[in-house]
């Protein structure tokens, strides 16, 4: 079992940042790869961003690409996602999730059902 907590939501205005964290029960946190997704109101979770257990390899949705970043290297157990630029269309509530890594594949789930373990979600809200 992996426990996720998330934090670090907020209300921000368009154009600003916030640093959204996960922090992982486990030890062995470098053996699953991690993902950011996000919620808005009436419509279905949607993929955000995901980094390796080793956090060499990362990809990102093409709606955050360029302003979002998983900060490289796991900090006491805990992944980061970094979001500049924030548009009011940023604004739901973001979880982050964990799969078990699999061995020397490069492949980086994408989809909800991909993962086996989710945090409880923290709430962005972007005003225009």
């Amino acid at each position: 079992q992996v426990q996720l907590v998330e934090s670090g939501g907020g209300l921000v205005q368009a154009g600003g940042s916030l640093r959204l964290s996960c922090a992982a029960s486990r030890r062995t946190f470098s053996s699953y790869t991690m993902g950011w997704f996000r919620q808005a109101p009436g419509k279905e979770r949607e993929f955000v961003a995901a980094i390796s257990g080793s956090g060499g390899n990362t990809v990102y949705a093409d709606s955050v690409k360029g302003r979002f970043t998983i900060p490289r290297g796991n900090v006491k157990n805990t992944v980061s996602l970094q979001m500049n630029s924030l548009k009011p269309e940023d604004t739901a509530v973001y979880y982050c999730a964990a799969v078990g890594a699999t061995y020397g594949s490069t492949y980086l789930p994408q989809r909800p059902g991909e993962y086996d373990y989710w945090g409880q979600g923290t709430q962005v809200t972007v005003s225009s």
